[in-house]
């Protein structure tokens, strides 16, 4: 008795050994990609004047590079990296569905409807020009009730439609007729509208205003304290909502709390960045590899600091450092997420047990 305990207390310590070394690790691959992510882009600028743009000791042209746009950039690549991966997180324990994520499922489209209907709906009161300020936060909060609704439709399907494949389908086909509608909506908008809202679904991380970047960080810090909130609640979700309310969690106050991080975290980074594809799929996946745990008090840092660290590779990837040419985020994103989506697929089987 006494030395299965002891093994037992030993397994405890070296799992608890080989997290914090993790985390560390995840740490500094963070930290790596965000100094890179600064000093490389399509412009060539040596590592000092990178330095130099810090303390007002470089040339003009190369400081309004480093600190106007590349800085910038990486804190908002950081950003959303986070927000995506933690909405993948919870929205992936909730629907206890391994494919789940704000892209697949239409809540970035259901995101993208809410910005729509600020830009092209509303032309006699708010035009494009007329979103600064306080005009962020309308559209913010519009992208924040798109992903909303859609989020509650896909729960209310995915409770009464249990096959994990047909959920998925349906979330594709809820996107597609999201997209319809936007279409219509651009057909019968005038064209300062229209040219408004086409650039924003071209949108990238580089094209944040200052305003529009402290609205993200707000926002994001919000979802970010609403996950670590919210860990105990995931971890009894993840066994059932009949197991959790019989160890007396309150499952509609859980859900709501969930929901609402959710929408905020994946409605905030479509409202400014558009919609970006399959990182909040396979960071998760990526951590739960990684620390072999279902504990969300693990799987939320770790998560962090993954989806941090992602965004910012994709980032680096995107730009192509010594060419000119910058890609689409969203073709990086995917070239990353793809690989894990087939794997995820190919493994359902053995996912199963853990949703």
């Amino acid at each position: 008795m006494k030395t299965a305990v002891r093994k037992d207390l030993t397994n405890e310590i070296n799992s608890g050994r080989k997290a914090r070394l993790i985390f560390i690790c995840l740490f500094l691959l963070l930290i790596l990609f965000l100094i890179l992510d600064i000093f490389l882009g399509s412009v060539n600028i040596k590592p000092s004047e990178v330095i130099g743009a810090f303390f007002n000791n470089s040339h003009t042209g190369f400081q309004t590079i480093i600190l106007k746009f590349r800085l910038p950039k990486a804190i908002t690549a950081l950003t959303v990296g986070i927000a995506l991966s933690l909405s993948g997180l919870q929205m992936q324990t909730v629907f206890r569905n391994p494919m789940a994520g704000p892209y697949v499922l239409g809540i970035s489209s259901g995101a993208s409807l809410g910005v729509a209907f600020v830009i092209l709906g509303f032309s006699s009161t708010i035009t494009p020009e007329s979103l600064t300020g306080f005009g962020n936060w309308i559209l913010v909060a519009a992208s924040w009730v798109g992903a909303g609704a859609v989020m509650l439709l896909i729960m209310v399907i995915s409770s009464k439609v249990k096959d994990i494949m047909t959920v998925l389908i349906l979330g594709i086909m809820l996107s597609s007729g999201i997209s319809a509608v936007v279409t219509i909506m651009q057909y019968f908008s005038n064209e300062t509208l229209l040219k408004a809202y086409v650039i924003w679904t071209m949108g990238s991380l580089g094209n944040l205003t200052v305003n529009q970047l402290n609205v993200l960080l707000i926002s994001v810090s919000a979802g970010i304290i609403l996950s670590l909130f919210s860990s105990k609640m995931l971890n009894a979700l993840l066994l059932g909502e009949n197991y959790a309310g019989s160890i007396g969690l309150n499952v509609r106050f859980a859900r709501a709390v969930i929901f609402i991080c959710t929408s905020i975290l994946a409605g905030s980074v479509t409202a400014f960045c558009g919609p970006i594809g399959f990182i909040g799929i396979a960071v998760p996946h990526i951590v739960r590899i990684l620390f072999k745990t279902s504990d969300h008090k693990i799987l939320i840092p770790g998560t962090i600091l993954m989806g941090g660290a992602v965004m910012l590779a994709s980032d680096i990837l995107s730009q192509l450092p010594g060419s000119e040419t910058v890609l689409p985020i969203n073709a990086v994103t995917s070239l990353i997420g793809i690989p894990v989506v087939i794997w995820v697929i190919l493994r359902n089987r053995q996912y199963s047990d853990s949703f």
